[in-house]
């Protein structure tokens, strides 16, 4: 089923049926729905319309494993009342079952009463969908099949890759945010990437290597890639990193690339200014606005419009998404937050209530975090490192964090050491790890290069719930962090 959306402004509430141009029986729903929030005369109610679709294609040791689509639609209902949030949704877009999900939201709010409050905002009517040139889901299946297959043929260059798994993802996501006090936003955007693992074995030792390539376009962006060259290159990396050597354990001084400070970012650092943390005190960063908690190299932004990164435009309450600045030259400046916590935290919405699906409640979220870029080449910050690492975000792993210790463990990839200011031997995979606000008091220089990613094939985990989201930088010289390795 297509949907067509002409969005029309009135100086009133908006209707539902002139508003909406899909298909009359969506736009009927809603009005009904809404004919029945004004009978309840509730402070404030939205209705979140969705409907995703995601095809998978995957190959495995120059085999087709998996050919997959699904399709999803659905309504979600949010009510706030007596101080608290109900929240209902429902798949079967019938009239009925909206107004049951209206009448157990509503049920909600006085089952649980609460002296909570939401704040004021800007009420924003606007239908923007992401740029791209060729629609992905009209390419055959055929056509997808035979990329992903022959990527996979390439990567295996010989016996000792022992597995090759690669992965073709499209998804299109459309949501329609309307609510009691008059916002009428319309998103829809495509996403598309390919990714690539290899396993390299040498005797009893394997190396994993991992990378992916995402982006908010459209089958152009597949077209344009040599997937082969790109799944060959992990391969040629594992081949070499499974016969490196580890790193030396311990404090070094290292430079990371944008992969990896963007990683260390999002997950240590991005969740810990989250305003729903902020305020429920699980925060390392709560009560900090104003101090300086990094070096005056670092500055962090959010910002939902970065060229690379996932497409933000509003989030899921209907909030247009502020480039915010959480630290500027080392000072914390900001959190970020939705309706409800900017009002517990005293501040404006930043834009960043985000619902994984029409079947849960918007939540505060990242978008795209990442470091903005200085003025050092990456010559000048290597020159003067006597013995460190130069740290690689491809091939990474998952870790843990602990934002109200603001401790942080992550997996690397294969790496370099960085020996009288040139790039040395290759190491093999680690981890590392340290406190967030140590580390970022320890940036001694950062790079004017800049690279923020997304990835159609994940996203960030909270409270049940997965989102797309971007994270980069540029690259970054750090006084200390703590490498694991072997001991010497």
């Amino acid at each position: 089923m297509v949907f067509y959306i002409n969005i029309l402004i009135f100086k009133g509430r908006i209707s539902n049926r002139e508003a909406l141009g899909v298909c009359m029986d969506v736009a009927d729903l809603m009005d009904r729905g809404f004919k029945h929030l004004e009978k309840l005369n509730v402070k404030y109610a939205d209705l979140r319309y969705q409907e995703y679709t995601y095809e998978l294609v995957l190959a495995e040791d120059r085999h087709l494993r998996e050919y997959s689509m699904i399709t999803r639609r659905g309504i979600g209902v949010r009510i706030f009342n007596n101080g608290s949030w109900g929240f209902s949704s429902i798949n079967i877009l019938r009239s009925e079952e909206l107004l049951k999900a209206i009448d157990r939201a509503y049920s909600i709010t006085k089952s649980f009463p609460s002296n909570k409050d939401i704040a004021e905002r800007k009420v924003f009517r606007e239908k923007i969908d992401a740029s791209y040139k060729k629609d992905p889901f009209e390419i055959s299946p055929e056509e997808k099949t035979k990329i992903v297959l022959e990527a996979n043929k390439q990567s295996i260059i010989n016996g000792s890759i022992k597995s090759a798994v690669t992965r073709l993802g499209i998804q299109k996501d459309k949501r329609i945010v309307m609510s009691t006090d008059g916002v009428f936003i319309e998103v829809s955007s495509y996403l598309v990437g390919l990714s690539h693992l290899s396993v390299a074995a040498e005797g009893a030792v394997r190396e994993r290597v991992f990378d992916q390539r995402s982006m908010v376009a459209g089958w152009e962006f597949i077209e344009g890639s040599d997937w082969g060259s790109f799944t060959r290159e992990l391969s040629e990396l594992a081949l070499k990193a499974v016969k490196a050597p580890m790193p030396r354990a311990g404090r070094h001084t290292v430079v990371s690339d944008p992969d990896l400070i963007g990683l260390i970012l999002h997950e240590a650092f991005g969740h810990a200014s989250e305003g729903d943390l902020v305020s429920s005190g699980t925060s390392i960063l709560k009560n900090k606005l104003g101090e300086q908690i990094a070096s005056e190299h670092v500055s962090i932004v959010d910002d939902g419009l970065v060229e690379g990164g996932y497409f933000v435009p509003y989030d899921d309450e209907g909030n247009k998404k502020k480039r915010t600045v959480i630290v500027e030259r080392g000072i914390l400046r900001g959190y970020l937050t939705h309706m409800s916590s900017a009002k517990e935290l005293g501040i404006e919405i930043s834009g960043n209530g985000r619902a994984q699906d029409f079947e849960n409640i918007p939540i505060v979220r990242q978008t795209n975090l990442y470091m903005l870029p200085s003025d050092y080449t990456f010559e000048e910050l290597i020159e003067d490192v006597k013995e460190g690492y130069y740290l690689l975000g491809r091939g990474a792993g998952g870790g843990q964090v602990d934002t109200s210790a603001g401790t942080f463990t992550f997996a690397v990839g294969p790496s370099y050491e960085i020996r009288n200011g040139e790039i040395s031997g290759l190491v093999r995979s680690t981890v590392v790890s340290g406190f967030i606000l140590e580390t970022l008091k320890g940036v001694e220089a950062v790079g004017k290069d800049l690279k923020i990613e997304t990835s159609v094939f994940g996203g960030c985990g909270k409270d049940g719930q997965l989102v797309r989201v971007g994270h980069g930088g540029p690259h970054v010289k750090i006084r200390s962090m703590i490498i694991g390795g072997e001991s010497k």
